[in-house]
C-alpha cells in the first residue's frame, strides 16, 4: 500500500526517522522469524515478513519499534552482506530456475538465471553449481533476492561432488598446472657434489610418489653422528618470476584431501623429474651436520648443491616392523641399507630424547585414511599410528629446519619462519589462575620466556589427565608465519625455518633460493616479503577448511547406517559449550556434535560449562576435556554433513541418595 501511494510511503519514512535505530547481524530460525543481535549482545525480534528483505548473516541497520506490545526491528539498511559468491543446488519452482545455498542457515531457495554462454539445459533439478547473487531486497529498488549462475560444479548423484563441491567453495583448483612441453635445468651458478654413490635412502607411505627427502647417516663410535639431508630441488627447473613459479604461488601448498591430493607442481615435475626415486640421479639441496651423543646439533652445519641417487624406496611400515619386531614379513634390506636404518635410528632416539628433556616433544596421534571405491564411494577408514620410522623421519626434517632457520638468520636475518608466541597476552592472565588452581609449579613471568613456557608444556605432557593441556589450549597464541627469525613456542625451539618440502610448499621453495644464494655467494634471486605470512597462513586455512569439508561429508556416507545399527563408539572431548559438547570418534576420526538434551534432557540438572571445559550433572562433574566416553550415532544429518552423537551412558532422575545437599536441604 504504502509503495502504491506516495503521500503515505514519505509518512512513513518521516516516521521512521524519529525511531531509535540499531546495527546488527542477522539470526535466522527455521520458522520463519528472526533476530537482530547487536554488537552489545542485545536482541531484536524480526517477525516473518521483515525476514523476506534479509538473508542469515547479514549485517544491516534496523529500526526499532513497538509492535503488539513486543519491540521488533525492521531491516533498512544493508551494511554487509552475508553471501555475494556461493555454492548452492537447483532447484526447479515450476520450471524456473532458482538456487538454494549450501549452507545449515540458509534454506530458502533464490531466483536466478545462467550467466552467458551456460546452456540452461545443461542445469537439472540438484545440479551444484556456483552463484553469485545480483540483487537484495534492501539495495535500490529491488524487491527479492536474486542471484547468477555462474558455473556448473557437477551433477546431483555425483560420487565425485564432495571433492568438487568442496574445491569449488573455497575457490581452490581441481587440477595440477598444466605440464610444459619440456623443462630444463636453470644456470644457478652452484656446483653440483657427485654423491651417487653415498647409499641414501627414502622412507615414505606406500603409495607416495612425490618423494622430496632422502638421508645418508653415519654413526660415530664415540656414539655422535653425522647425518645429510638431500631435498628435492625444485627451483632448479623454475625460475622466479616465471608462469610456473606465479602459479606455484597463487596455490600455495599442494592439496592434500581424503582419496586424492591436488600437487603444486605438474605431476612430471613433482612425480619425476624431482622425485627422489630409486636409482635415479636427482639434483638436490643439502645439508649436513653433526650431532652429538646426548643429541645436541652442533655448529658444522653445511648446506651445499648435490646430484644423489637413492639407493632404497622404503616403507614406514617395513621399516617400522623391522625396528619394532627384529623381522620384517616378505621384506629384508641388505647390510648397506640395514646399516643405515640403524645409524638413522640412532640418530632420531638421540635427538627425540633431547628434544622431550629440553624442548617439547607431542603426544603421538594417529593418522585416518580413508579408502575409496573406483567410483568414489568409501568403503572403509584406516587408523594408521605414528610408528618407529614415521618419527625418524620427523626428527630427520625438524633437524634440517632448525639448521636453515639458523643459517638464514646468521648470514640475512630473513627467510621465511615458522614461529609462535606462547600463551595469548590478553589470556595469560585467565591461564594462570588455571595453573595455580592445578598447583602448577609456574610463576607468570616464566611463561613470557622459551624455556619457560617449555617447561610448561613437559610438564603437562607428564599429567595423567590431559584436561589442563586442553583447557590451556584455548589460551595459546596461534602458529605463524613471517619473514623474520623469531621463536617457536610450541616446539621449543629458538628458530625454525621450514625447506624440506619444496615441492608440496612454496614457501620451502623461497628459502631453497635463500639457501643457494648462501651457498654460492651470490644475491638472493627471491626475498620474502612483509605479505608472505598472510599468504601462507590464508592458503593453510582454506587447505584445511577443504580437507576437514570433505572428510566430513565421507564421514557422513561412511556412518549412514550406524544409527540403525546401534554401533557403540569411543569418542573424546575436544571442546565443550554451552550448547553441548564436541567429540572425536577414535575409531575412524570422524567429529560428532552430543547436544546437552542428549547427555540429559533436564535444563535444570545439566550445566555446559564452556569457560571452565565440564559437564556438570547435578553440579557433580561428569564430563570434562580430554575424557572418553562411548557414544552412540543418534542422527547422521546428510544435507548438513553433520554427526549428531549420544552417550551410551543414561543419568537416572535424582533420588535422595544422589540429590545434592542443598537440594535436598531445600526439599
Amino acid at each position: 500500500m504504502f509503495q502504491d501511494n506516495p503521500l503515505l510511503a514519505q509518512l512513513k519514512k518521516q516516521i521512521q526517522e524519529t525511531l531509535p535505530k540499531k546495527e546488527g547481524s542477522i539470526k535466522a530460525t527455521d520458522r520463519g522469524f528472526g533476530f537482530l543481535e547487536v554488537d552489545n549482545k542485545e536482541s531484536f525480534f524480526i517477525p516473518p515478513n521483515y525476514m523476506k528483505n534479509v538473508m542469515h548473516g547479514d549485517r544491516v541497520m534496523a529500526v526499532i519499534r513497538t509492535e503488539k506490545e513486543r519491540e521488533v526491528a525492521e531491516p533498512q539498511e544493508l551494511i554487509e552482506q552475508f553471501i555475494t559468491r556461493f555454492i548452492g543446488r537447483v532447484k526447479l519452482i515450476r520450471d524456473r530456475l532458482h538456487v538454494v545455498p549450501d549452507h545449515p542457515q540458509l534454506k530458502d531457495a533464490i531466483k536466478a538465471r545462467p550467466v552467458k554462454g551456460l546452456n540452461p539445459e545443461l542445469l537439472k533439478e540438484g545440479d551444484w553449481v556456483v552463484a553469485n547473487m545480483t540483487r537484495h531486497p534492501l539495495v535500490g529498488d529491488n524487491k527479492t533476492f536474486f542471484c547468477e549462475i555462474k558455473e556448473k560444479i557437477t551433477d546431483s548423484n555425483d560420487k565425485i561432488a564432495p571433492w568438487w563441491v568442496t574445491l569449488a567453495r573455497h575457490d581452490l583448483p581441481n587440477a595440477e598446472p598444466a605440464p610444459q612441453e619440456s623443462w630444463s635445468m636453470l644456470e644457478e651458478g652452484l656446483e653440483r657434489e657427485d654423491l651417487t654413490e653415498l647409499p641414501f635412502i627414502t622412507i615414505d607411505g606406500e603409495s607416495t610418489k612425490d618423494m622430496d627427502d632422502a638421508i645418508y647417516t653415519v654413526a660415530k663410535e664415540d656414539g655422535s653422528f653425522e647425518i645429510t639431508i638431500a631435498i628435492a630441488d625444485p627451483t632448479s627447473y623454475i625460475e622466479v618470476g616465471d608462469k610456473m613459479d606465479k602459479e606455484a604461488r597463487e596455490r600455495g601448498f599442494t592439496i592434500y584431501l581424503p582419496g586424492r591430493n591436488i600437487p603444486m607442481l605438474p605431476r612430471e615435475l613433482s612425480d619425476e623429474l624431482c622425485s627422489l626415486l630409486e636409482d635415479e640421479k636427482r639434483p638436490t639441496l643439502c645439508c649436513r651436520v653433526s650431532i652429538d651423543k646426548d643429541g645436541v646439533i652442533q655448529d658444522d652445519i653445511h648446506f651445499f648443491a648435490a646430484w644423489i641417487k637413492s639407493q632404497a624406496r622404503l616403507a614406514y611400515d617395513n621399516v617400522s616392523d623391522l625396528l619394532e619386531n627384529g623381522e620384517c614379513e616378505n621384506w629384508a634390506p641388505n647390510d648397506t641399507i640395514l646399516e643405515q636404518i640403524k645409524a638413522l635410528h640412532g640418530f632420531a632416539n638421540a635427538r627425540s630424547a633431547w628434544r622431550a628433556a629440553n624442548a617439547v616433544v607431542f603426544p603421538d596421534r594417529p593418522d585416518y585414511r580413508f579408502e575409496l571405491s573406483e567410483d568414489n564411494d568409501v568403503i572403509a577408514i584406516h587408523t594408521d599410528p605414528r610408528r618407529t620410522a614415521n618419527r625418524m623421519i620427523e626428527e630427520a626434517m625438524i633437524t634440517a629446519n632448525i639448521c636453515a632457520g639458523r643459517v638464514l638468520q646468521d648470514k640475512f636475518g630473513f627467510g621465511v619462519y615458522n614461529y609462535h608466541n606462547g600463551f595469548n597476552p590478553e589470556k595469560l592472565d585467565t591461564a594462570m589462575d588455571f595453573l595455580t588452581e592445578a598447583e602448577a609449579p609456574f610463576e607468570k613471568e616464566q611463561l613470557l620466556t622459551l624455556e619457560g613456557f617449555s617447561a610448561l608444556r613437559r610438564w603437562l605432557n607428564a599429567q595423567d589427565s590431559t584436561y589442563l593441556d586442553n583447557r590451556l589450549r584455548k589460551f595459546q597464541a596461534y602458529s605463524e608465519v613471517g619473514n623474520k627469525p623469531a621463536a617457536h613456542y610450541a616446539m621449543g625451539l629458538d628458530v625454525y625455518a621450514t625447506w624440506t618440502s619444496p615441492i608440496r610448499k612454496y614457501g620451502d621453495m623461497i628459502n631453497h633460493r635463500l639457501l643457494k644464494a648462501v651457498i654460492s655467494g651470490l644475491e638472493p634471486s627471491q626475498t620474502p616479503d612483509e605479505t608472505v605470512g598472510e599468504e601462507i597462513a590464508m592458503h593453510r586455512r582454506n587447505h584445511r577448511m577443504a580437507e576437514r569439508d570433505v572428510a566430513d561429508w565421507l564421514y557422513v556416507r561412511l556412518l549412514k547406517d550406524a544409527v540403525k545399527e546401534a554401533t557403540v563408539f569411543t569418542a573424546e572431548i575436544f571442546d565443550i559449550n554451552r550448547a553441548g559438547m564436541r567429540v572425536r570418534l577414535l575409531e575412524n576420526g570422524a567429529a560428532a556434535f552430543i547436544p546437552a538434551p542428549l547427555i540429559l534432557d533436564n535444563k535444570e540438572r545439566i550445566e555446559c560449562n564452556g569457560e571452565l571445559g565440564i559437564v556438570n550433572i547435578d553440579k557433580v562433574k561428569e564430563y570434562q576435556l580430554g575424557d572418553q566416553l562411548e557414544v552412540n550415532i543418534a542422527e547422521v544429518r546428510t544435507a548438513t554433513r553433520q554427526l549428531v552423537a549420544k552417550p551410551v551412558k543414561q543419568f537416572p532422575a535424582p533420588t535422595a541418595e544422589n540429590t545434592p545437599a542443598e537440594e535436598s536441604a531445600e526439599a
